[in-house]
């Protein structure tokens, strides 16, 4: 199972992704801050990242553009409710994953089994 980051302001959707992904057997760990995400992601040993877009102090832009350098093997997945212009900017900037809110965890499940195609385990 994979090591998984959520990084998302909203504590109810925080809760939310910790609990689904616990569930189905990931470790998880979360934090509301975008400064303490960055710090988290780039010390830590994790496959993916849930990031909301927009969080306060850093967007979820401003924290895969810092964090994806430094560490292009993790996989991120944007949240947020995503207007068609915003999907296409992630895309634009190499995030292959977006999650459009309100999503149910079908979504969730869905998403995560494409990403964890991609990552590479020793």
């Amino acid at each position: 199972m994979a090591r998984i980051l959520i990084i998302d302001d909203s504590e109810v959707m925080r809760n939310l992704l910790v609990d689904f992904l616990t569930d189905l057997g990931h470790e998880t760990e979360a934090t509301g801050d975008s400064e303490d995400g960055i710090k988290m992601a780039l010390e830590g040993q994790f496959e993916v990242c849930f990031c909301d877009l927009h969080i306060p102090k850093k967007s979820g832009f401003d924290v895969y553009c810092e964090v994806s350098p430094a560490r292009p093997e993790l996989q991120f997945v944007v949240t947020d409710s995503l207007p068609d212009r915003l999907a296409e900017q992630a895309r634009e900037s190499g995030v292959k994953y977006c999650l459009r809110k309100p999503f149910d965890l079908n979504q969730v499940r869905e998403v995560l089994s494409q990403v964890l195609k991609l990552v590479k385990t020793p």
